[in-house]
């Protein structure tokens, strides 16, 4: 179908729109969601049945009539299975990864079905793809282009289908009621963050040439660490221990910290010390206005962080 009649389509007929607005999963397709319009080949098919008719008249020839009737019933057909290719279709689920503002997100639609359909196509903006399903689930993804931090409610999405013989299009929109959480995006450079060391009763300790202290024996210590003269004052072997502590930095990252920087250009630069610190595997926590994440490490801390920094008014 032409986009510019569909988009005069939608304008004049409500019907067409009644069903743009956000709406809750599962989503399933039915007669009152499903609309067919005739392709370009299926209008210049049926101008050629037409110009075969009004010749089978005017000769009365029965043989040409009957190949019209049997062409015409053919193409009927074709609508109908069309049609039933979309109903009944079910949209389970909608999920999205993490993404930083300005790239894509993949967006996984999980659509259900008691039965096998063919030849289908999903659109989500200039983005499409074909898919099939059988009796089942199948997931289903498509390209989302992001621009800013925060979350981004998700566009209606077409599923739409041709199929068998091309001379009949069946659409239907589908709009979840779903937000993707898309993450800051980090400045290039910038200075780096403020080190803290640990305090001293979280050091850990390190293999050095000084005693350190004297401890009990344990199987497999060297002979020649045996503190002899210790021993003899106790009822065990005493061993000399040559471990030390070994300072351990935390990074603390602060909002308040920035106060010379504007709220973007701070959320840029903590997103840019978070990225370093998950990278070199340092320990971090991070102070917002009236949040704040304790100390830690790891996917889910850099995640936790990452999206506290996302949804910042």
């Amino acid at each position: 179908m032409n986009p510019r009649l569909q988009r005069w389509a939608e304008r004049r007929l409500p019907a067409l729109t009644r069903y743009r607005r956000p709406e809750g999963l599962p989503l399933e397709l039915h007669r009152r969601r499903i609309y067919i319009v005739p392709t370009g080949f299926g209008a210049a098919f049926a101008v050629l049945l037409t110009v075969m008719l009004v010749g089978a008249l005017n000769y009365a020839n029965n043989a040409a009539l009957l190949l019209t009737c049997l062409l015409g019933a053919t193409s009927a057909a074709s609508m109908l299975v069309a049609f039933r290719t979309l109903d009944g279709l079910r949209l389970a689920s909608v999920r999205a990864d993490h993404v930083v503002a300005g790239e894509a997100v993949q967006v996984q639609f999980e659509f259900e079905t008691t039965r096998l359909r063919q030849a289908l196509r999903l659109d989500l903006g200039p983005a499409s793809t074909a898919f099939a399903i059988a009796a089942g689930r199948t997931s289903v993804g498509l390209p989302l282009q992001t621009a800013k931090r925060g979350w981004m409610p998700l566009p209606r999405v077409r599923v739409w289908s041709s199929w068998p013989l091309g001379m009949f299009r069946a659409w239907s929109w589908l709009h979840p009621q779903q937000a993707v959480l898309v993450w800051p995006r980090a400045e290039a450079t910038g200075p780096t963050p403020p080190h803290h060391d640990a305090d001293q009763q979280r050091h850990r300790l390190h293999q050095g040439d000084d005693l350190a202290a004297l401890r009990d024996y344990r199987l497999g210590d060297p002979p020649r660490h045996i503190a002899w003269r210790a021993s003899a004052r106790h009822e065990h072997l005493l061993v000399k221990d040559f471990e030390q502590p070994e300072a351990q930095h935390e990074w603390r990252l602060d909002w308040y910290q920035l106060a010379g920087l504007d709220d973007e250009a701070r959320i840029a630069r903590l997103a840019r010390w978070l990225d370093e610190a998950d990278r070199r595997g340092e320990a971090y926590s991070l102070r917002l206005p009236q949040q704040q994440v304790p100390m830690g490490s790891g996917a889910q801390q850099y995640a936790q962080c990452m999206s506290l920094l996302a949804t910042l008014p």
